[in-house]
């Protein structure tokens, strides 16, 4: 199993190094002092956390109930559309 999931893995973490690239300072450090917290299925597997800390020396957590915490933020930005619309405009 763990070979069949190597590439993905690999990918998952090379998309993490880019957004890390990408990211402004000020929210760099706030990601380098309280770290990086996996949400959704994919925190759900096993060793992730401990990959991608150990390729961008950063701390990671798993969310306590990862799989909820995606339908809570998409229901939070619903009901606050603002706080997504300087994300959605740059994405355009």
């Amino acid at each position: 199993a763990a070979e069949a999931l190597a590439e993905p893995v690999t990918q998952i973490i090379e998309a993490v190094k880019v957004a890390l690239e990408a990211t402004p300072p000020e929210l760099a450090a706030d990601i380098a002092d309280k770290g990086i917290m996996l949400t959704g299925g994919g925190a759900l597997l096993r060793g992730l956390d401990v990959e991608i800390r150990d390729h961008t020396g950063l701390p990671v957590s798993v969310a306590d109930d990862p799989l909820s915490c995606v339908a809570i933020g998409c229901g939070r930005v619903l009901e606050h559309p603002r706080w997504m619309k300087g994300v959605l405009d740059s994405a355009l």
